[in-house]
């Protein structure tokens, strides 16, 4: 199996004889392994597994450990994130921890399949029987140990640090790990067990609440605070405060000994490049340049427009011909006649005629001519509508039914007309206030732009007010005296509101009696009334928001300096989320203050998390009350004179002194008290377990493969290592 790891692989694996067992301290963050007798590991790597793809091969590799960041470039990690065996500190996902067994063996220099060696591997406190039966079956059939032993890790470090004088044969030892935190009693020098306690909080949740707080303090540098870099941080700058609400209120009331406390790390951070406005000159030269390029548009459209006029007029004079020869035609040579130019009839010949004439016309900008009922078109109209004018009792039932459509068809050809003559002269109108504008402007350039300008901020404001007014309501009725929420019906349109009212009227009439809605005809006109628009002027458009689109249009072309607002920018009228701010220097710096012990008090106060346990103080006094040695004074006495502080969360500075004073107010006054570290809290363990293995009677705690094939996991329930022959 294919392995990525910047370790170096041991190379004196069979210089040490099968005799000497093979040490493994199996900890939720760190793994570590060495042979017995030693004082250090030999292999130490962060208990994790990945398994990415190769992004040129496609081939699968395992990563166990840490990552080597020369080589993760070649790999894509997206779809396999590092796991881990344990949940919370007991291992249930043997499928990993054979991936990390098979590289701890290989760095530590096997060749074979088979280690013959014995194995002595660390456990927690009162590991289930089912995980300490799963992982002898995988060291028994899948490494072909020939004997194993377990032992608890917080045991062996009190006991190295025991025969280093350190601790006492009485004492407990607290052990604030990875995941968990332990406390286990010590009584002539074995652990009793019955009295261990245990707490589901350790150094990963006070890493995991670091990030957090950081996250949530500085949400747009959240992808910088990584689990590692958080752990980094920890390491370095979190403490334990020795109270906890004395220290908060430091830092509440910013005294000089918070200041002094408080960490700063600085992000890099790149200064936006300073956009210097434009000066006089500058705007002027681009104001001439678009009054020239402005210009040159005019010439050009102008020349068009004159194209386009001498083509329809040549068109027109032609079309007017061809009408003049039509005329000249006899009638029954007319079809012949109209076959040659491509009309149907005289009809499709004059109305062609009548859309060029008004073609022309707009183009010259001249208004458009009402349709001509005089002399001229009495006779097309005569033919069109030849029933117009006759006597209904003149006319056959089908000829009447001929007269109301041709009646309708005048009716809407004369609305249509109209109607586009007034559009005609709107567009004319719109033209010639365009003229008068634009010469205004040049008379007076800066007073026409300030009177621009003036109207647009008025406008505008106009515009907010509505809205506010439609959002929110009205602030000037009686509902609403604190200017604060208003009713629903202040939020409602005309229309709606007319709904509301028919509808309640309709509901009261009723009363509480049968439901007899629809027995009536008038009932029914209720629909017609609820179907009509009682507010029209709220359906159309806007015209102060026609003429907000219209000066700020006019003034993107004559001020280069114009700045379109947001909906909603003025004062956040609309109630919409301001627009984020540009991030500064400042916002680059990440003060670590209170998160400095905030974060490590949960080790005593797990509450602040969540989680509803004895916090690591307390676990002391839980377990000397858990021993059954009954109410025994002097053993109490001898237990809290000597505690040992074991665990990677041990080294936070302020923790001896923080467990000294949380003891202290839960025994009786006049308690002795004394609280000592280990000499390595991360190392202890392993070096305790390698001094056990070490001694000769090592293999009479440890079963062999006869024994675990034999007596089966009934033996393992009762297994439990005797330190008398340390």
């Amino acid at each position: 199996m294919p392995f990525v790891s910047k370790i170096r692989r041991q190379t004196d694996y069979n210089s040490f004889p099968s005799s000497i067992p093979i040490v493994i301290d199996n900890g939720a963050s760190y793994f570590r392994i060495g042979w017995a007798g030693e004082t250090e590991p030999r292999v130490v790597f962060r208990n994790i597994v990945q398994r990415p793809r190769h992004k040129a091969t496609g081939e699968t590799v395992t990563i166990v450990g840490d990552q080597d960041p020369a080589l993760m470039k070649y790999f894509d990690c997206t779809r396999s994130g590092p796991r881990s065996a344990f949940d919370s500190n007991v291992v249930y996902q043997f499928e990993l921890m054979e991936y990390i067994l098979d590289f701890a063996f290989d760095r530590l220099g096997a060749n074979g399949s088979v280690i013959n060696h014995p194995i002595l591997i660390t456990e927690c406190v009162c590991n289930p029987v089912q995980s300490r039966s799963k992982m002898a079956e995988l060291l028994f059939e899948t490494y072909g140990v020939p004997a194993v032993a377990f032992g608890v890790d917080a045991a062996f470090s009190y006991k190295y640090n025991q025969l280093h004088g350190i601790c006492k044969k009485d004492g407990i030892v607290l052990c604030p790990g990875f995941t968990t935190a332990h406390a286990i009693p010590f009584v002539d020098g074995e652990p009793v067990y019955k009295g261990s306690c245990r707490t589901n909080i350790g150094g990963y949740h006070v890493t995991e609440y670091l990030k957090q707080l950081l996250s949530l303090k500085y949400p747009f540098h959240s992808s910088r605070f990584t689990w590692e870099k958080a752990e980094e941080l920890k390491l370095e700058h979190c403490y334990i405060a020795p109270d906890y609400a004395i220290e908060v209120r430091k830092f509440k009331e910013g005294t000089k000994e918070a200041e002094e406390k408080t960490r700063y790390w600085q992000l890099p951070w790149i200064p936006p490049p300073v956009e210097i406005p434009p000066s006089e000159e500058e705007i002027a030269r681009k104001a001439a340049i678009r009054e020239k390029q402005g210009q040159r548009l005019r010439e050009m459209a102008e020349a068009k427009r004159s194209s386009k006029i001498n083509e329809m007029e040549n068109e027109l004079q032609s079309l007017r011909f061809l009408v003049k020869q039509l005329d000249k035609v006899e009638e029954d040579d007319i079809p012949s006649f109209l076959s040659d130019t491509g009309y149907a009839s005289r009809q499709e010949l004059e109305s062609t005629v009548s859309k060029v004439t008004q073609s022309l016309r707009k183009a010259r900008g001249e208004p458009k001519e009402e349709p001509d009922e005089s002399e001229e078109n009495a006779e097309s109209l005569a033919e069109k509508y030849p029933l117009m004018n006759v006597p209904d009792n003149m006319l056959t039932p089908e000829q009447l039914k001929d007269k109301r459509r041709q009646v309708f068809l005048k009716t809407t050809t004369e609305g249509r007309l109209r109607a586009r003559q007034k559009r005609n002269e709107e567009e004319l109108e719109k033209e010639r206030r365009n003229q008068l504008e634009e010469e205004r402007r040049r008379e007076n350039p800066e007073f026409y732009l300030e009177e621009m300008r003036a109207q647009y901020k008025e406008v505008l404001e106009r515009v907010e007010q509505k809205k506010r007014l439609k959002t929110n309501g009205s602030s000037t009725n009686g509902n609403n005296k604190s200017g604060g929420g208003v009713g629903r019906g202040e939020r409602l349109s005309a229309a709606q509101r007319e709904r509301m009212r028919l509808l309640t009227t309709a509901a009261f009439d009723r009363g509480k009696g049968e439901d007899t809605f629809g027995s009536r005809d008038e009932d029914w006109q209720l629909y017609k009334l609820m179907s009509k628009d009682h507010d029209e002027d709220d359906e159309r458009p806007d015209s102060d928001e026609a003429m907000l689109a219209r000066l700020s249009s006019r003034l993107q072309e004559i001020d280069p300096t114009f700045v379109l607002k947001a909906e909603g920018e003025s004062g956040q009228a609309s109630g919409e989320v301001p627009r984020a701010r540009p991030l500064t220097e400042e916002d680059y710096k990440i003060v670590i203050g209170i998160e400095r012990f905030r974060c490590p008090e949960i080790l005593f106060h797990p509450n602040l998390v969540g989680i509803d346990q004895l916090g690591l103080d307390e676990m002391g006094g839980a377990s000397i009350r858990r021993l059954p040695h009954g109410d025994d004074k002097e053993l109490e006495e001898r237990l809290t004179s000597s505690i040992l502080m074991t665990g990677g969360c041990s080294l936070v500075p302020g923790m001896k002194e923080r467990l000294e004073s949380g003891i202290r107010m839960i025994r009786p006054c006049g308690s002795t008290i004394h609280v000592v570290r280990a000499m390595d809290p991360v190392l202890d363990a392993w070096r305790g377990a390698s001094a056990f293995a070490a001694d000769l009677n090592f293999l009479r705690n440890a079963f062999t493969k006869m024994d675990y094939y034999e007596k089966g996991e009934d033996w393992l329930r009762k297994y439990q290592i005797r330190f008398n022959n340390l």
